[in-house]
């Protein structure tokens, strides 16, 4: 108002000049007004109007006040020398005055825009709002053309918002625009018909252009572009220039309080979950809104296959399938990101050649596969993917934001994951109360691979009658396994870091990038049941975990991956170690409870294997047989003689008799064989991977053996039946019943055997 005010005032003051030097020109004579004072007054008029309105005018009113003179005193050539004088003069002054003056304008318009900007703009919390209200503001500047804020894409200019409407929605990154995105600085063209790369705007006619990139963070994510049917000013151009500067370091505001707000609510909501699955589907919805796309999902890498923890905004049936199923091994970006460790990001989803392919046939474009981060893992066990059908630019800003908040994830499930293996050592404690040894096992070693990161497979060798035998197996053949014990000096070479750091517990670490694997399995355990119950030649990495209670390594659990070679980290050794001790605990328990369970299978008498054990091992060693293929036999043996030196001699006498057999019969017991005694004078033989033949020869050396045996006048003897697998029958009972008959058969025929 005030400026208004000076600039009407100084306008009135010249008009009054010109009127008062006209009206003392112009007084009649009668007034007495000389011609000596007549000059002056037409140079005074001569002057202001060239300094009002320029050199032309002024000439003009000195053309006007010579013929003036002419008609009243005469015109000297001194008088038009003067007058000219007056004009050039006071158009020159008046010049800079009108100059110094549009400057002024033009600046107080500039700070008046910046002004306004620095009181709005702090009420935007939200950047693509402040972006679509730039033309509306900038409108005074674009008359004639337009204003409109253009996007980045990958060969191409997005139209976000213009004023007034173009009618254009994409524009060629080779125009203005696209030279001030390349440039990163302004670009002002005072004539566009100039300039070859001027992209002409359907139904205006432009004469100038000025391009303006607006940054967030140092990078540009759009740019302010301006044109109109007139030259910019210099002052208008330079007030422009700041007003974008404004505008950047407002982005750079709302970059900083999305990121904070966003870590802020996830850290205080994290709280609250107690899954790890929770704590994906928090971290999804939380992201997807905050970066305004449409699906996501967050994988854990488990051996052969990612799982999904959670996903959001996915219904199509191939994903929905997918998401069910898990990403096999090295399939889809996650799995590169998985070996990488570094985010990929993408805005043409369809073109990449490990694309998921029902995905990829939805056409979606914009994606990225980040890393989650946690402590001591040499691999990114967990991989969160986010996207959206349309293409858009990555901005620097986001890509911060991902990585603070995968930082944050990250921190949150290693929080649960420590929780996750308290609980699960609780369970197995109280499992321990509750289950049959047999059965602990296997669940011991589903335990330990649910919680060491990177395990997908593995075996329990426990200690029993001073060799390594396996127990329980995941991803292998038991059975065949169970064909191979192995002897402490075997467990120490596969173990490889010597006797003292097994009984401390310590874990160790095998890679196939840095050892043959299979090689050191071959000289521990026989090659042909390692390769084929084993697969020593599909592991790529082994965590072995010797289990120690007070000096004595009770177990070795092996945990391996079949896929990837660096597998296991410091954070697979930490929870390994964690697992440990309760586990040393609970594998001592268990061997107690084994401890007794033996003795309920053994005869106290003779120290062998009870009728209950019988049916135990016949069950596993014909299961085992018929598995592989290889011949089993099953002797049953009536001692003769015994009552006659029970009756004559006394129980006692009898004992030592039945003591006097087990002793001689263990003696000559070969490797892998089983002795039982069945009760009262019955004993039972189980002869492992021998046929027929075999086993008559055996079971000869048996009766032989038995005969030699004798109190006073009584002698001992024996009859024996025998039955062969696959001959006489493939199920326990019908070789045990075969047996039996045939035993029956020899005693009758009295003879020692009869098969």
């Amino acid at each position: 108002m005030n400026r208004a005010f000076s600039r009407s005032a100084v306008s009135m003051l010249y008009a009054a000049v010109v009127l008062c030097a006209l009206v003392f020109v112009l007084l009649p004579d009668s007034l007495e007004s000389h011609h000596t004072y007549k000059l002056p007054f037409l140079m005074v008029f001569t002057a202001t109007t060239a300094s009002i309105y320029g050199m032309g005018w002024g000439f003009l009113a000195a053309g006007i006040s010579a013929l003036l003179l002419a008609r009243w005193v005469g015109v000297q050539a001194l008088d038009g020398v003067l007058l000219g004088l007056s004009a050039v003069l006071a158009s020159s002054i008046g010049g800079s005055l009108r100059m110094a003056h549009r400057h002024a304008k033009a600046l107080a318009r500039s700070h008046q825009l910046i002004a306004e900007t620095l009181e709005v703009f702090p009420k935007l919390d939200n950047r693509q709002a402040l972006l679509e209200s730039l033309p509306e503001r900038l409108v005074s500047f674009g008359s004639g053309g337009h204003v409109s804020v253009w996007l980045p894409q990958k060969r191409s200019f997005r139209l976000l918002a213009c004023v007034p409407d173009i009618g254009l929605q994409k524009i060629s990154a080779q125009g203005v625009v696209g030279r001030a995105f390349r440039e990163g600085k302004p670009q002002h063209v005072p004539d566009v018909r100039k300039d070859s790369s001027f992209i002409a705007t359907p139904g205006l006619t432009s004469v100038a252009e000025l391009a303006l990139p607006l940054f967030e963070r140092g990078e540009i994510v759009a740019v302010l572009n301006l044109e109109r049917g007139r030259p910019f000013w210099p002052e208008e151009v330079n007030g422009l220039i700041r007003f974008a500067e404004t505008v950047s370091l407002q982005l750079d505001r709302l970059a900083d309080l999305e990121i904070r707000r966003l870590l802020s609510d996830f850290s205080i909501q994290m709280q609250k979950v107690h899954s790890l699955e929770e704590a994906a589907e928090l971290a999804l919805l939380l992201l997807l809104h905050g970066l305004s796309l449409e699906a996501g999902v967050v994988w854990e890498a488990r051996g052969a296959h990612m799982r999904a923890l959670a996903f959001q905004g996915v219904s199509e049936p191939g994903l929905l399938e997918v998401l069910r199923n898990g990403l096999p091994y090295g399939y889809g970006l996650a799995w590169e990101v998985y070996a990488s460790g570094k985010p990929y990001f993408t805005q043409h989803y369809a073109e990449e050649p490990h694309a998921v392919h029902p995905l990829q046939a939805l056409g979606w474009q914009t994606f990225v596969a980040h890393p989650i981060p946690t402590a001591g893992s040499k691999r990114g066990r967990f991989v969160l993917v986010v996207g959206t059908p349309q293409e858009r630019t990555w901005r620097r800003s986001e890509k911060e934001l991902l990585l603070l908040f995968c930082r944050t994830l990250g921190i949150g499930f290693e929080r649960l994951i420590e929780k996750l293996h308290h609980e699960g050592l609780n369970r197995l404690m109280q499992e321990l109360l509750e289950e049959p040894s047999q059965n602990l096992y296997h669940m011991v070693l589903v335990e330990a691979i649910e919680q060491v990161p990177g395990s997908e497979a593995g075996s329990l060798l426990i200690l029993e009658d001073g060799k390594y035998r396996y127990k329980a197996a995941v991803g292998y053949d038991l059975v065949g396994l169970q064909a191979a014990p192995s002897s402490p000096a075997d467990m120490l070479d596969w173990y490889g870091l010597g006797e003292e750091r097994s009984r401390q517990g310590e874990p160790r670490i095998l890679s196939a990038e840095e050892t043959t694997i299979y090689k050191i399995s071959h000289q521990t355990a026989p090659p042909e049941i390692m390769d084929a119950a084993g697969r020593v030649r599909e592991i790529k990495a082994n965590l072995c975990l010797p289990i120690a209670y007070r000096g004595e390594v009770l177990a070795y659990l092996n945990l391996d991956n079949l896929h990837d070679p660096q597998a296991f980290g410091e954070d697979s050794l930490h929870a390994a170690q964690f697992f440990a001790a309760p586990l040393a605990t609970l594998l001592h328990d268990i061997r107690i409870h084994r401890l007794l369970e033996e003795a309920a299978l053994t005869d106290s008498l003779t120290g062998l294997p009870n009728r209950r054990a019988f049916d135990k091992v016949l069950s596993e060693e014909l299961e085992r047989a018929v598995r592989y293929g290889y011949p089993l036999s099953l002797a049953v043996m009536d001692l003769k003689g015994f009552k006659a030196v029970n009756d004559s001699l006394g129980h006692a006498t009898g004992d030592q008799a039945l003591s006097r057999v087990a002793q001689l019969l263990e003696k000559e017991r070969r490797s892998g064989d089983h002795l039982f005694r069945w009760g009262g004078d019955e004993f039972a033989a189980i002869f492992p991977h021998t046929n027929k033949d075999e086993a008559v020869a055996v079971t000869l050396r048996y009766a032989q053996i038995i005969e030699s045996i004798n109190f006073g006048q009584h002698h001992l003897g024996v009859s024996i039946g025998l039955a062969t697998y696959p001959e006489d029958g493939s199920t326990p009972d019908k070789l045990l019943v075969t047996a039996d008959n045939r035993m029956y058969e020899a005693k009758a025929l009295g003879v020692s055997l009869k098969t």
